[in-house]
């Protein structure tokens, strides 16, 4: 069978849908592993039980049961719900914006896909554009979505260490003299799989570096601001013309709903809606339509405070101090989690590469990520790289306590060796 260059590609992967195959197959095999290295939210019954509720209204009525199984949507995605949203953001955040500047995707996955090959790859005059990040290692979702080659350029981060075994990564925006082939910066806020929170000073500086060159700044806030609102440090919206805001509903609790949102310039929300016709026809409703009213009359506002955001940081103070109590010796230190639902450990002089001690917890009945394929674009001789592991508190207590003490067992083990 012949392939195109887009069709080789993913024939040989190395990205994210190799490591979704080794956990997919991982999970089949054994369905009593201890889950800790996915991007799935949590199980919160009281969150679950209010789009349950929310749901079967819409079921029972027959027009709105209609509205939800038996039409498609707009290109740009249910007008409601974006006028809705867009109403919001102006009361709330001050955005001159309305519902042109928004655009909806079934989920975020797809919606990079198409927003990064809009700008980036291969351009009409021969020339090749990339996507920069700015402070690498960044989401593994991204490695392999561009269709062109070399799609890619980061800039690796300054380590502080900080006081109690916790470090930051912070941005060397001194550093990066952006390349003329740079057709757009991104950047996760909060990160994943770092937790990282970039400040708001650091925030105004990328976007001064982007109007600079010419490109917009493409912030991924799938964990962040305004919701879900996974941030643990001082931080505050961002967006302007300039920007392209990614937000989505998984993290509400709502993954199987793929509620990918895109908040743009018009002629940008535009293009990708176009696009993303031609991809996906028209968006699910399921995702907009359960949300339908909890912006306006404040309900969302109020799950994300009083029962999402407790919930996560109740279990990151749980694994931080089950990691801290059964460290010892080991150099094993915390990225200071600032966000989302991850730990980043770095397990400085490894004697072995992350991905080795992912597959010796995997046989050990723990899941957790390496840190290998997150370093997207950075020097791949950083020993650095070869360091790191992505663990998710998302899971109930028991998950977490068991998995953290095989972890540290594990490691342990192969600082001995």
């Amino acid at each position: 069978m012949k392939l195109s260059a887009f069709g080789r590609k993913f024939a040989g992967s190395s990205g994210i849908s190799e490591l979704m195959d080794d956990l997919g197959a991982a999970l089949n095999d054994n369905p009593d592993l201890l889950f800790m290295g996915g991007g799935n939210p949590g199980r919160i019954d009281a969150v679950q039980a209010i789009f349950a509720r929310r749901l079967s209204d819409m079921l029972d009525d027959a027009d709105r049961r209609h509205e939800l199984l038996g039409l498609y949507q707009a290109p740009q995605g249910d007008l409601a719900f974006r006028r809705e949203l867009a109403t919001y953001l102006r009361k709330h955040q001050g955005w001159d914006l309305g519902p042109e500047h928004i655009a909806i995707a079934n989920g975020s996955q797809s919606a990079f896909f198409l927003l990064y090959n809009l700008f980036a790859g291969p351009m009409g005059d021969g020339s090749q554009r990339r996507i920069h990040l700015p402070l690498s290692p960044e989401y593994v979702g991204y490695r392999d979505i561009g269709l062109g080659e070399e799609f890619f350029s980061a800039a690796a981060p300054r380590i502080e260490r900080l006081e109690d075994g916790l470090f930051k990564y912070h941005l060397q925006l001194r550093s990066q003299g952006l390349d003329d082939d740079v057709a757009a910066l991104c950047i996760s806020r909060p990160s994943n799989p770092t937790g990282n929170v970039i400040g708001d000073d650091e925030v105004h500086e990328l976007d001064c570096l982007a109007r600079q060159h010419d490109v917009p700044l493409i912030i991924d806030g799938a964990y962040g601001l305004p919701f879900p609102g996974l941030v643990y440090a001082e931080a505050a919206p961002f967006w302007n013309d300039n920007t392209v805001l990614m937000l989505s509903l998984s993290k509400l609790g709502l993954p199987g709903a793929r509620t990918g949102i895109v908040i743009a310039r018009p002629d940008i929300a535009q293009a990708f809606s176009r696009a993303n016709t031609v991809v996906s026809l028209a968006c699910g409703t399921l995702g907009p339509r359960l949300l339908n009213g909890m912006l306006s009359d404040g309900s969302l506002q109020d799950l994300c405070s009083t029962v999402i955001q407790p919930y996560y940081r109740e279990r990151r103070d749980l694994a931080v101090d089950l990691i801290r109590s059964r460290r010892g010796d080991l150099p094993v230190h915390l990225h200071r989690p600032e966000g989302a639902f991850f730990l980043w450990v770095w397990c400085e002089g490894l004697p072995m590469d992350s991905r080795e001690l992912y597959r010796r917890l995997k046989e050990r009945g723990v899941i957790v990520l390496p840190g290998n394929d997150f370093f997207i674009g950075t020097d791949p001789d950083w020993i650095h790289r070869q360091e790191c592991l992505r663990i998710s508190y998302a899971g109930d207590r028991e998950t977490i306590e068991a998995g953290l003490k095989l972890t540290m067992d594990e490691l342990h083990r192969a600082y001995r060796s």
